[in-house]
């Protein structure tokens, strides 16, 4: 995606009012392009207001840049934003030169929940990776291995709270009833 000439502030969640100010829009076209663009789609707190996470302040900024300064149409809008999506979230693949199986993700004790909050993917420690055929040294992990797992840590957070907060079939018509009524 392009990058955003805005300066996001640091911050977990937004208003609607604070991402207007930002992306230079009014509400009512923010409102518009959850209907249009799937990818925008704030949560909303209890009190039925939308909670822009920064992932949407960025996505609503490169809608304004596609619409505006593009001058895409909504569809061509859409389907360039999905495409630049689908590849962004593309992972790349190393093969293992070794057949050797080896446990290089440990698993995590108890069922306990982590806070999101207490997380922070710049300062995890990656561990060492231990080698059979050399005991004792563990091959040095390259600046481009770090990002890489950084970016891979970050999309497992994003799913993960995705995951969390997606609501069980059904229960979708049942809201807008009780809204409605």
């Amino acid at each position: 995606m392009g990058q955003p000439s805005v300066a996001i502030p640091e911050k977990i969640f937004f208003k609607i009012g604070e991402v207007c100010d930002i992306v230079d829009v009014q509400a009512h076209v923010l409102r518009y392009w959850e209907t249009e663009f799937p990818m925008l789609s704030p949560q909303k707190n209890r009190s039925g207001q939308r909670t822009y996470r920064r992932r949407d302040v960025e996505i609503a900024l490169r809608i304004k840049e596609l619409l505006y300064e593009d001058l895409y149409t909504i569809a061509g809008a859409k389907k360039r934003l999905q495409k630049e999506m689908r590849d962004a979230s593309r992972l790349k693949i190393v093969k293992s030169d070794s057949g050797s199986k080896k446990e290089y993700i440990k698993p995590v004790k108890g069922d306990e929940e982590i806070d999101d909050r207490e997380l922070d993917i710049e300062d995890m420690e990656l561990g060492s990776i231990e080698d059979d055929s050399d005991e004792g040294t563990s091959p040095a992990i390259n600046d481009e291995t770090r990002e890489a797992l950084k970016s891979l840590a970050a999309q497992l957070l994003e799913l993960r709270e995705m995951l969390k907060n997606r609501q069980p079939e059904g229960s979708g018509e049942d809201k807008k009833k009780g809204e409605a009524g």
